[in-house]
């Protein structure tokens, strides 16, 4: 049985800052494009412009909740990034112009606890997206498992809270933790499902508010013995995805 894409997201920024596509070109051994291009380094990082390196080394939802209610925009001509937030004034910048630093830095100060360490620079490898995993992945979603926690936590959850790549209905919860080691085809493009996502507390925050107001890691740990939501993929053939696009496991 083959179903639908329902959403695209890119996330700009490492942990926080999504963007909705209608479509999008996927390249072989490439995040999505736009998505994880920078990530922020705070000031205890050993993190440079030459090589990935672990979450660890930056600012994120997971430590400073405010920052998942942070809407994106990218203008991938002019490489001026737009972010929204709830209790902050719009700011447009460039994340790769050292003279725009001060202004996020000021910006997103803050949002950010008193207790952890601050934001310090702005880090893009050329050519490597700052995905949480080694590998240049993207993360693959069912909503049929987001109702699954939905139904278990007993209110309505926003789907973003997840940060997801690519949304489709697999009608069954659960069903893509079985596709560990297939190819799964998406549109033009073709996945390898490498591993399950396992989640951390960026998912208890409201990404409408920044408040930590669910606790969708002791759900998923109650009811399904585990901490996992969706699935790391990477892009082992090229193509381009649309809405409404087929996904069928090869």
């Amino acid at each position: 049985m083959t179903h639908q894409v329902t959403s695209l997201w890119r996330h700009p920024l490492k942990s926080h800052g999504r963007e909705a596509l209608e479509n999008v070109t996927m390249s072989a051994g490439q995040t999505m494009p736009g998505d994880r291009v920078w990530a922020v380094a705070h000031d205890s990082s050993k993190a440079d412009d030459t090589a990935w390196v672990p979450c660890q080394n930056f600012t994120r939802g997971a430590k400073a909740p405010q920052l998942m209610a942070i809407d994106a925009r990218l203008d991938d001509a002019s490489g001026q990034l737009t972010l929204r937030h709830p209790d902050r004034p719009e700011l447009t910048f460039d994340p790769d112009a050292a003279e725009d630093l001060p202004r996020f830095l000021d910006w997103s100060q803050p949002l950010l606890p008193a207790n952890r360490a601050a934001s310090a620079r702005i880090v893009r490898v050329p050519g490597r997206g700052m995905t949480d995993t080694a590998f240049p992945s993207v993360t693959l979603c069912n909503q049929a498992s987001h109702r699954a926690v939905e139904q278990a936590i007993g209110h309505d959850l926003s789907p973003l809270r997840w940060r997801g790549n690519i949304w489709f209905d697999l009608g069954e919860a659960w069903v893509e933790n079985t596709w560990l080691g297939r190819e799964v085809q998406i549109g033009e493009a073709v996945f390898a499902v490498r591993e399950r996502v396992t989640r951390c507390l960026a998912t208890t925050a409201n990404p409408e508010t920044g408040e930590r107001d669910a606790d969708t890691l002791k759900t998923l740990k109650d009811n399904w013995g585990h901490q996992d939501f969706s699935v790391y993929a990477e892009v082992v053939r090229g193509g381009e995805i649309r809405l409404g696009d087929a996904v069928k496991v090869l």
